[in-house]
């Protein structure tokens, strides 16, 4: 009878310290967020994530004392208006930076390679779109080396160094891993519903959200899939240059932040 209720007891237990393991597991996973910028003040998203994102060398931001943004593009799969983002860059000479996933790869390969042609930056947005945080430090690995190694068989690009995590979850050891694989992982700091390719708002809609949020320092997302963004960017981007503003890529960002990083 002891024995029985030992048992019990034990299991209730190691029942309890699995909730507690899934339930820590599950605090540290993060959904990138921030308050929007008004009035070109700075994106701030404060602790425990600076000190975080610091401690790998992830950026979400530039120097906020300089008039510079970049560009950045999540390109999941095609919807007809990427190349028109890309005649807009050519033509206003903006580099960008695409985070590709491998489905784009395969359906929109012709786009990659003008992408690569025109001397954009590729980023790795994961071969198959998972959430980067549930998978182990293998899985994580393979994601992002099976992007590589069908970009290198399609392109002739070696690899990628940049990361953008799928939906903008991670954890630490999203991070972690990532730099021991050889990646740093790039966030944003302006952003707005642009993800869903049948919900148009107009190109105005786009115009305005990027221009409110405008900043110093900005890393913009935009998601290829929209037409409002493939619209507003001409406008766009010649307003942020009337405005003093210049387009820099990541390649630019990474120099800049090594100079200024506390680390």
């Amino acid at each position: 009878m002891k024995k029985h209720i030992l048992g019990i007891s034990f299991v209730l237990i190691a029942t309890f310290i699995s909730f507690i393991s899934v339930s820590v597991a599950k605090a540290e996973e993060f959904h990138w967020g921030f308050k929007p910028s008004r009035n070109g003040a700075p994106v701030e998203i404060g602790e425990p994530l600076e000190s975080m994102l610091s401690k790998y060398g992830a950026i979400y931001k530039g120097n906020e004392e300089k008039k510079i943004v970049y560009l950045t593009f999540d390109n999941g799969y095609e919807n007809g208006y990427t190349e028109s983002i890309l005649n807009t860059l050519r033509e206003e000479k903006a580099p960008a930076t695409f985070f590709l996933t491998g489905h784009y790869l395969t359906s929109a390969t012709d786009l990659v390679k003008t992408m690569v042609k025109d001397g954009h930056i590729i980023g790795n947005h994961s071969y198959g779109h998972p959430n980067m945080a549930r998978l182990t430090p293998e899985g994580m690995k393979k994601e992002w080396k099976q992007f590589d190694d069908k970009l290198n068989e399609l392109t002739g690009v070696k690899r990628t160094y940049y990361a953008r995590p799928p939906e903008g979850i991670f954890n630490e050891e999203v991070l972690k891993v990532g730099n021991e694989a050889g990646y740093r992982h790039m966030f944003w700091s302006i952003a707005f519903k642009d993800w869903l390719k049948d919900e148009r708002r107009g190109a105005k809609y786009a115009y305005d959200a990027l221009m409110n949020q405008l900043h110093p320092g900005a890393i913009i997302l935009m998601h290829t899939v929209a037409q409002d963004n493939a619209e507003a960017l001409p406008q766009f981007i010649k307003d942020a240059k009337a405005q003093g503003y210049t387009f820099g890529s990541l390649d630019d960002l990474v120099l800049e932040y090594e100079n200024i990083s506390p680390y």
